[in-house]
């Protein structure tokens, strides 16, 4: 379960943010995208335990599901996967690889209190 050592480094990198500004962190908001090979239940479940004893427990993890955008060269636009298991495009059917969201694993904020 690499859930557990992904929560770890979110956990250290928050805990190191929170003290380098002096505050307490209450939320961390992350990116997680669908092709980015991380559970998310899983990864929230690790993140809880994972607090436990540390500056951070009794925060929230908040996670912000990004589906995945492919571009069509057929259609020479962007389109929203309908499913991860048909890499074409929704609208013509054109299959495509060019990938253009979806595999995301970034901590974009910190919710602190002063």
């Amino acid at each position: 379960m690499h859930e557990l050592s992904i929560a770890m480094g979110i956990v250290e990198a928050a805990i190191e943010e929170s003290q380098r500004r002096g505050v307490k962190v209450s939320a961390v908001h992350l990116r997680l995208g669908a092709l980015s090979g991380v559970v998310k239940d899983a990864l929230l479940f690790c993140y809880e335990v994972t607090c436990q004893d540390t500056p951070l427990q009794g925060s929230q993890l908040i996670v912000e599901d990004m589906p995945v955008i492919v571009f069509c060269a057929q259609c020479e636009d962007m389109r929203t996967l309908e499913s991860v298991q048909l890499f074409q495009c929704p609208e013509c059917g054109t299959p495509t690889m060019d990938v253009r969201q979806g595999k995301e694993l970034e901590v974009f904020a910190l919710e602190v209190e002063e």
